[in-house]
């Protein structure tokens, strides 16, 4: 009996203890998928705040195990070629984007959705960029900087400026690497643009020309199909009237008579 009493008394502590590490786990379980950081990146706490730094990491897209309590998330100096659609999906928090100096070309119209109205700072400058959705930049409150990018000017790259708060510092660098009018081809956008250039009105009338040639061809081709009917038509009529002829001409009056007047 004193046996089981004493078995009893050192399961006791031992229970215990297992239960405080237990929740220990838990909780460390907790705060590290909070703040779980991507292996190539490294990430720091002030504040309660979470900043990943991932610059230079030779990264060839986003990561997407990033801290959903990121506010400062800096992905420049890699090699990323695409923002795809909810490349940021989760981050409501995030503040600070920086993605100059990668290779991007692509940037697909959903791909701020989630975290455009929180962002105050977005750098996507010295990339690969010739041309935006417009959707893309829907709802973006950031100051943005858009900078040595080989932009090609047109309609949809000036309605798309129209709406954004472009960093002051860098906008004059935001130039015309092509342009529906080669003549502002090399300028800066801004500049051609306050001079009181409207690239849609070229882009309407480059729509109009098209439309006229379109419609031209499709006349020419009704006109020649018609001329080559026509003369067809003659052509059989004639052989026929040939025939007629070579035949007595007691058997072929009416006929010869209506071919006539035919032709």
């Amino acid at each position: 009996m004193v046996s089981v009493k004493l078995i009893a008394l050192q399961r006791k502590p031992v229970g215990v203890a297992a239960s405080l590490l237990l929740r220990g786990l838990c909780l460390l379980f907790i705060f590290t998928d909070g703040f779980a950081c991507p292996k190539t990146c490294h990430c720091t706490q002030k504040n309660g705040m979470t900043a990943v730094h991932c610059t230079s990491r030779n990264l060839d897209k986003i990561p997407s195990d990033l801290p959903e309590d990121t506010v400062s998330l800096l992905l420049d100096s890699n090699r990323i070629t695409k923002i795809p659609n909810h490349a940021f999906k989760g981050l409501h928090r995030l503040q600070e984007l920086d993605l100059s100096r990668n290779a991007i070309e692509v940037i697909d119209a959903g791909a701020f959705q989630g975290v455009a109205e929180g962002l105050r700072l977005l750098d996507l400058s010295s990339n690969h960029i010739h041309s935006v959705p417009k959707e893309a930049f829907s709802k973006l409150q950031a100051k943005i900087r858009l900078s040595n990018n080989p932009w090609h000017c047109e309609c949809t790259l000036q309605e798309v400026l129209r709406e954004l708060k472009l960093d002051p510092e860098t906008v004059n660098e935001i130039s015309c690497h092509t342009s529906v009018q080669e003549e502002y081809a090399g300028k800066p956008v801004i500049q051609v643009l306050d001079s009181g250039i409207n690239f849609c009105n070229f882009h309407h009338k480059t729509t109009d020309v098209a439309m006229f040639v379109t419609m031209f061809g499709w006349f020419t081709m009704v006109i020649t199909y018609v001329v080559y009917y026509v003369r067809h038509n003659q052509e059989d009529a004639r052989r026929h009237l040939e025939y007629l002829k070579s035949l007595p001409s007691t058997q072929i009056s009416k006929d010869f008579d209506t071919v006539s007047t035919v032709l």
